[in-house]
């Protein structure tokens, strides 16, 4: 069949048949050939005032990001003031002077998608995607929180703030390696230097920031002349320049802001350091100080990381992990800030191995590395795996890593919007020589190296003060910083060039343009699924089978996860080394794993080179290897990640909590990782995985869904090719999931798993719903984000916004395909563990009571569902996901267009009339997770039955 035919026939689902012949391999493009792809042209402009904007047309979706940073982070911050630079992030979210409501109000209510605020050593920013009928709303709110903020900034607010960040700080060290960055910060920088405290802070300094720090710190460093606002999406400078020009024209200059200064500070001598914690394996990691974002060597320096570390088949993963097997794991890598960086390498220790003996290796390997390596061909493979990966970021206009953050991150540390391009020439141009050098260099000097052991968490009165439990000792803190309340204040503003009395009108919104989906069957009758997306030369493709962890029987739960583990680990024809190695020459990334439901093999593809990746994908599906010492690293791999999340305290929710509202025969009662039991998995020998392979990973119990940059005439034929001959085993049955088993009646009681020296407990809460994934779920989802499916839904409004008790509360409806359920996620500080569980049970029961959905409450959701969904597919993997949830449940090819009007005709009788239908709180089983001694009392006060709950393994 011809290709001009081919396309003729695009539109229609046809089957065609053709001789099974593998195609031939394909040179990769080079790196010099990819780096052109990489383009994010802009236009910018400078505001009398200072402010600095940047403007990026992309026209493939009706949606703007909006970016603002400002050039302030935590090395700013004044002496005895850690964590007030993250501190002031939280405030800025918490209502200006002309939109004094929560800042998340408004932008839920025009649809914001990618919305968020985060700081870091060297700067502060704040993002959303909008569509672009609400940019001039946006640009109103933003330059209202910049020019106009503290009128509305009251101690109360200041006080709600600051608890929910130090329950952010609670959340981050309860979990396992929780100590480990104060370590590592406090042993390489000395006292005094900026980047020496973490960003998150000390209890004491959080608890001293006042009312007039605040405003000092606002005045100092929040000027328009110390941001830089990007806008990147469906505009242009021409249409943008007057709307900023209005709202932010009239904020004046704020005082000169002095850089701190922050040298590359260099270990006097060798420094070593052993922590215990509650953590499953032991960690040896090592630690150099090195060059920031503009450092001369730093380029060379991250592709000589990543050889040694950084890659699949790197020198330490072929040396300690698949070679000698006495790791789990190894990564090393290099994090770049704007005056210095940190570089890191790090084994886990294969448990069993001698620790020594692994540190000893670590050693050996890096040393060897830096006298030979690295090869012209690791250097290639690191280049082509990071601009693989920007471009592919690149697909989003905002976020975390999209367009926008580029152009920005480049004008505040390097006063250059287009340094990420020529950060991608200079990694196109390293050499082995100069990537070694780098590494002789940096890595020759002094470590820091730090080994973390299982046992109790360290909690003396040194470590205490180090992770900012405590007041830290007399004299630390930067001593050259001035106070900000002694900066000059700001010159007086300009006259208002705006009316700020009333919010701007939200402008016409575009509608959703879902792509077409188009169908074709291969030979053997495998389907085929095709969205198409060519904002960046990707491709991204997903074999999947009806399997899943639920395939698992009760007594060999984790078998699917190792056999989906195993398949990129060798083939007939490649071992596991090669695999990865094609992987980085190609650009490509494997993935693969899967969901309750289903199991998948995943391909993110270079549109030049998808012709060799899918010969790769093609091998890992239908030949692999399954080889016994493959089976057996693996095998520790897995009941590794098993221990890690028995110390996890969400691991451990997840893995008591399933079997309790399913009941522990049904197929949904596997823990919610996906890893399995730990002895079941011990004893699986390679025939139980050749044999869930073939009872499941065969091509009738297939799909293939592609999105990305080629068409559907040209994809068939390279499936085809790859695919259609592929025949499932006549001599194994399929495999088939019996969800014929009943699950127990619902108990309304709380089951407490003790975690000791937990700083916070999580509350976990479901019911099962009497719903399908397949079932009509719209009304019952849309009425969750009252109560629990936004940010500023009841549970996290009380628990999170009015008491502080919580860095973030929700709950979601979870669609399995078998069985729906209603779900509550819940960390909170630990002594006001049985107040928060009190605190869910009455806010839901009084909104599903004489509390219902308010009309306020209807119309907030129905608007952000409605106008959100642009920016919700605005990737190709957001669009692959929704084809997906399509097929899976057998909804119209228009479901997701279909859903404005569908949304708009709920009103809030309907959302109370689904959810006092599906949910009931005295059907609540609650999982608890935290310290039994201190929490316990709390609980029994709840008024519900409590049973302690002891599992195997758990630390």
């Amino acid at each position: 069949m011809n290709r001009s035919l081919l396309r003729l026939l695009a539109c229609a689902a046809f089957v065609i048949v053709a001789t099974p012949v593998w195609a031939q391999s394909v040179k990769p493009a080079p790196v010099s050939a990819l780096v052109k792809k990489v383009s994010i042209p802009y236009q910018r402009f400078t505001l009398p005032n200072g402010l600095r904007v940047l403007v990026h047309t992309d026209r493939k979706a009706p949606v703007v990001a909006v970016s603002m940073w400002y050039h302030v982070g935590s090395k700013d911050e004044p002496k005895g003031k850690t964590g007030f630079a993250h501190l002031f992030e939280h405030l800025m979210f918490n209502g200006s002077e002309n939109a004094p409501g929560d800042f998340f109000e408004p932008m839920e209510q025009i649809g914001a998608t990618d919305m968020n605020g985060t700081t870091w050593f060297d700067r502060t920013n704040y993002f959303q995607t909008v569509p672009t009928g609400a940019l001039e709303r946006t640009l109103f709110l933003e330059s209202d929180r910049m020019g106009h903020l503290l009128g509305a900034v009251t101690q109360e607010k200041l006080d709600n703030q600051r608890g929910v960040v130090q329950n952010e700080k609670r959340q981050g060290d309860n979990d396992p390696f929780g100590q480990v960055e104060y370590v590592v910060y406090s042993a390489l920088f000395p006292e005094g230097h900026p980047y020496r405290h973490s960003t998150i802070g000390t209890m004491a300094d959080l608890n001293s920031a006042s009312l007039d720090d605040v405003k000092g710190w606002f005045r100092a460093k929040y000027g328009p002349d110390n941001a830089v606002l990007v806008l990147a999406g469906d505009i242009d400078a021409k249409a943008a320049r007057p709307l900023i020009e209005k709202w932010f024209g009239d904020i004046p200059r704020g005082p000169a802001v002095t850089r701190v200064a922050a040298d590359v500070p260099t270990l006097p001598a060798p420094v070593a350091r052993t922590l215990t914690d509650n953590v499953p394996f032991t960690r040896v990691a090592r630690y150099w100080a090195v060059e920031g974002v503009n450092g001369k060597d730093t380029t060379a320096l991250d592709v000589a990381v990543g050889a040694l570390g950084g890659l699949s088949a790197s020198r330490l993963d072929n040396a300690l992990v698949r070679n000698e097997k006495i790791a789990v794991a190894v990564s090393a890598g290099l994090s770049a800030f704007e005056n210095v960086g940190l570089l890191t390498i790090s084994a886990d220790v294969k448990p069993g191995e001698d620790p020594e003996k692994v540190a000893k290796r670590l050693d050996e390997v890096t040393a060897e590395f830096l006298r030979d390596g690295p090869t012209a061909d690791e250097v290639q493979r690191v280049a082509t795996r990071s601009i693989a990966g920007t471009i592919g970021g690149f697909e989003s206009v905002g976020g975390f890593g999209g367009k926008a953050v580029a152009l920005a991150e480049g004008e505040v540390y390097s006063a250059n919007p287009a340094k990420y391009k020529a950060d991608l020439k200079a990694l196109a141009a390293v050499t082995p020589a100069a990537a070694r050098a780098a590494a002789q260099k940096w890595m020759r000097r002094p470590v820091f190296a730090l080994t973390v052991k299982p046992g109790p968490r360290d909690e003396s009165r040194e470590m205490r003060a180090l992770t900012g439990d405590l007041a830290r000792p007399e004299g630390f803190g930067p001593r050259h910083y001035r106070d900000p309340k002694s900066d000059p204040a700001p010159r007086a503003a300009a006259p208002a060039k705006a009316d700020r009395s009333r919010f701007p009108p939200v402008g016409q919104l575009a509608a959703l343009s879902f792509p077409k989906i188009e169908r074709a069957t291969l030979s053997n009758g495998i389907p085929v699924f095709f969205a198409r997306r060519d904002a960046v030369p990707v491709v991204r493709v997903s074999v999947s089978f009806d399997a899943g962890f639920a395939a698992d029987a009760p007594d060999s739960r984790g078998l699917h996860a190792l056999t989906m583990t195993l398949l990129d680990e060798g083939t007939t024809t490649r071992n596991s080394t090669q695999i990865a190695e094609v992987q980085e020459r190609l650009g490509a990334s494997l993935s693969t794993g899967g969901s309750i439901d289903r199991s998948f093999v995943g391909l993110y593809a270079l549109s030049p080179n998808l012709a060799p990746s899918l010969d790769l994908l093609a091998d890992v599906v239908r030949n692999p290897a399954f080889a016994g010492d493959e089976v057996e690293r693996l095998r520790g791999q897995q009941l590794t990640r098993i221990a890690s999340q028995l110390t996890d305290p969400n691991g451990l929710g997840r893995t008591v909590l399933p079997a309790l509202i399913f009941g522990k025969d049904h197929p949904y009662a596997a823990p919610g990782t996906g890893t399995g039991d730990a002895a079941a998995v011990a004893k699986m020998t390679r025939a139980d995985i050749a044999n869930f392979h073939a009872r499941w990973i065969r091509p009738e119990n297939a799909q293939i869904f592609v999105v990305g940059e080629t068409d559907l005439a040209t994809l068939v034929p390279m499936l085809e090719s790859r695919f259609g001959s592929w025949k499932g085993r006549t001599d194994v049955a399929a495999g088939v999931k019996d969800f014929s088993k009943p699950t127990p009646p619902a108990q309304a009681k709380i089951f407490l798993v003790d975690r000791a020296n937990s700083p916070q407990s999580v509350i976990l809460g479901a019911q099962l719903l009497d719903a399908k994934g397949r079932d009509e779920l719209i009304a019952i989802k849309a009425a969750n984000d009252v109560i629990g499916g936004s940010f500023l839904s009841r549970l996290n409004t009380d628990l999170r916004e009015t008491k502080g008790w919580s860095y973030g509360v929700g709950s979601a409806i979870r669609e399995h395909e078998a069985r729906a359920s209603f779900f509550i996620q819940a960390p909170v500080q630990a002594d006001k563990t049985g107040d928060s569980l009190k605190a869910i049970l009455s806010n839901t029961r009084a909104w599903l009571g004489a509390e219902g959905t308010t009309a306020a409450e209807a119309e907030r959701t129905v608007n952000g569902l409605v106008r959100s969904l642009p920016g919700d597919f605005e990737t190709s993997d957001a669009v692959m996901g929704a084809v997906q949830r399509i097929i899976w449940f057998g909804r119209p090819d228009d479901f997701y267009a279909s859903l404005p009007a569908r949304y708009r005709a709920l009103t809030p009788a309907q959302f109370d009339a689904a959810a006092r239908a599906a949910i009931d709180p005295a059907k609540f089983t609650f999982v608890v997770v935290g310290e039994a001694s201190k929490i316990k009392p709390q609980l029994d006060a709840v008024g519900l039955p409590v049973e302690t709950v002891t599992l195997p393994n758990a630390r």
